[in-house]
């Protein structure tokens, strides 16, 4: 039996928990911030009560979320607010903008960046800003944040709040979803660059190149065995899974500098006008791991990683990083993926045994050499195209330059042109000549080992003198 004082005591008890239940009830409410009530609003019950997940996002990513959530929200029922509560928002999240209880944060206007969208051509999007939404008749609420590196924040990211978890996770697929589907990256042609504040990637548009077959001069069926195996493969992708073949490729181009690697794959992104692309070349190779992210994602795709034995050299018991980051994207995709991994180099010799001899990260290698008479011919006449030099000058120029390559013909010519332009007057065979001999001569070693060239000394022709062919003055 309880006795009277017994009774009156627990009934104090009571009231009491009562009161302190009201008072934290009144103490969270007056914590909540001015735009934790209109969430709560949306939401339908106490924000602080919510828990929040959050999904990061590449910051070169941030133009295919705010698209899609531009679609998402398109119903009519969307809301966009901004924040406004001083920096401080930059660094708390969206459960510190509905808690917080030092800065008050509000509604206000949203902030916005220019964003990228392709080459030539951007949009304004959302780079700090809080969405209200509803996902299959459910409030959803959603802040959208850019990378801020000066703040901390490497990284986009979207923070979701809602009632229904599942629906949450439903809504997030979609989102992922709806970026792949209506990006701004596919299709493109891209290149990755460091950022300001470190190592984190930033990725560029790069012009589509316009390059025919016509322009790129290589040995009799060379070009052809190399669309074949880039672009061919991928047309007949279908058939081949059917009958169950592999479609990821690794091509490698080697040969001396100048020689018309660096032509062939551009001719190979003129040859693909429809597939994603990204073009790493030297330093910017260790931003592997990214690109063939966007290759997995965007397939079709191809992958270019030129000079590669930058960091695919051999290592003589000390393991490169990098080249383990090229190792692991090589391998890292399925065989049915559709993506081409196109490699250059000018040392073959030392490159790693692991990259250029294991089947499945490179099944085809050719070799792009120093062009023969013939291909001699045909770039002079190339870069000649339009000038008054007679075909007897420009075929004893290729024939006197033997062991050149194509980037020397150009700049013969070019050198020749400038000559003519200094008189001003029209170029003549006389300017080739004399340009051929500056460039043939010792002095000039080095310039011709720059632009490829294996000459490392005169080669005087017959006679023992500089004039290359009948009616060529010495200059």
């Amino acid at each position: 039996m309880l006795r009277d004082d017994d009774r009156e005591l627990m009934r104090a008890v009571s009231e009491y928990l009562i009161r302190v239940n009201e008072l934290a009830g009144r103490e969270a409410s007056a914590a909540r911030t001015p735009l934790a009530d209109i969430i709560s609003d949306h939401l339908g019950t106490d924000a602080s009560q919510v828990s929040v997940v959050v999904e990061h996002i590449a910051d070169h990513r941030l133009v295919d979320a705010d698209i899609a959530l531009n679609a998402l929200g398109s119903d009519g029922e969307g809301r966009l607010i901004g924040v406004t509560g001083g920096d401080q928002r930059h660094h708390q999240g969206l459960t510190e903008w509905i808690t917080s209880p030092h800065a008050r944060y509000a509604p206000g206007p949203v902030d916005y960046a220019e964003r990228a969208t392709g080459p030539s051509s951007s949009a304004r999007v959302v780079s700090l800003g809080v969405r209200l939404l509803r996902f299959e008749g459910v409030p959803i609420v959603l802040a959208q944040r850019a990378a801020a590196p000066q703040f901390g924040r490497p990284a986009a990211s979207v923070e979701v709040m809602g009632t229904d978890d599942a629906v949450v996770a439903r809504f997030l697929d979609t989102l992922r979803r709806t970026m792949i589907e209506r990006s701004v990256l596919r299709g493109q042609v891209l290149s990755f660059q460091p950022t300001e504040y470190g190592r984190e990637a930033g990725a560029t548009f790069v012009e589509r190149p316009s390059v025919s077959a016509e322009d790129v001069v290589l040995a009799d069926g060379v070009l052809e065995e190399i669309v074949q195996h880039v672009v061919t493969i991928g047309e007949q992708s279908e058939a081949l899974q059917r009958a169950g073949q592999h479609l990821k490729r690794g091509v490698l181009l080697y040969g001396p500098p100048g020689t018309g690697k660096t032509l062939t794959i551009r001719h190979l992104l003129t040859a693909t006008p429809d597939i994603t692309a990204v073009v790493l070349t030297g330093s910017s190779i260790r931003f592997i791991s990214a690109a063939a992210e966007i290759a997995r994602t965007f397939q079709p795709a191809l992958v270019v990683l030129e000079d590669i034995d930058l960091v695919a050299m051999e290592r003589h018991g000390s393991p490169q990083p990098l080249l383990f980051e090229v190792l692991d994207a090589l391998d890292g995709l399925d065989g049915d993926a559709d993506v081409a991994f196109i490699m250059t180099t000018n040392r073959v010799e030392v490159l790693e045994r692991a990259l250029a001899e294991r089947p499945g990260r490179v099944d085809l290698a050719v070799e792009v050499p120093l062009p023969a008479p013939t291909e001699r011919r045909r770039l002079f006449r190339r870069y000649a195209h339009g000038l008054p030099y007679t075909e007897a000058a420009l075929e004893a120029a290729a024939e006197r330059a033997e062991g050149t390559t194509g980037s020397f013909a150009k700049e013969l010519i070019r050198r020749s042109v400038l000559r003519a332009v200094q008189d001003g007057r029209e170029p003549h065979d006389e300017d080739l000549a004399a340009e051929l001999d500056r460039l043939m001569d010792s002095r000039e070693q080095l310039t011709r080992s720059m632009l490829g060239s294996t000459v490392d000394r005169d080669v005087p022709p017959p006679n023992g003198h500089h004039a290359a062919s009948p009616g060529w003055h010495a200059g």
